[in-house]
């Protein structure tokens, strides 16, 4: 189970591959300032991943006129998540959970996908401006998409 509505939110400092190098993405620098929407996902150019983060990019808008900052968070290393956002047209800030930290400590490691190993699972989370966990979803599978309508509604409120 990920961890409760109403928790503190885990900060984290995770890398981000950009066109200026690697970039360190520190929850907290949002505390105070916006909301964060965390999409964790198992991993970079599966189908369904790619589906969910393009369509996220694609209506990016919907997210930032509600005051919110969305990131990824996969077991990839930035320098694949680059390549494959630069691929799929991917417009929202990837960040490298590579040692499973912070999936661990939002609780949503899938353990043995596909018998490769462990990744994080599809979850997503709304952080507030407090750092407070106001949104929580881990969904039944990594087939499944988060309920971006609920996900939405709890930035609007």
């Amino acid at each position: 189970m990920p961890i409760a509505v109403g928790s503190k939110a885990p900060d984290f400092t995770l890398k981000a591959k950009t066109s200026e190098g690697l970039k360190d993405i520190k929850l907290s620098d949002n505390f105070g300032k916006k909301q964060t929407v965390l999409l964790f996902f198992p991993l970079a150019y599966t189908s369904v991943c790619t589906d969910e983060l393009c369509d996220v990019s694609n209506g990016l808008g919907g997210y930032t006129s509600l005051g919110a900052d969305v990131i990824g968070i996969s077991v990839d290393s930035p320098f694949a998540q680059e390549a494959w956002a630069k691929s799929s047209g991917i417009k929202i800030t990837l960040v490298s959970d590579l040692n499973k930290e912070t999936a661990k400590a939002y609780d949503v490691i899938f353990p043995g996908l596909a018998g490769i190993g462990d990744t994080s699972a599809r979850a997503a989370f709304v952080v507030g401006k407090d750092g407070t966990v106001t949104y929580a979803e881990q969904t039944e599978t990594p087939k499944h998409l988060p309920d971006f309508e609920a996900i939405k509604a709890v930035l609007a409120n």
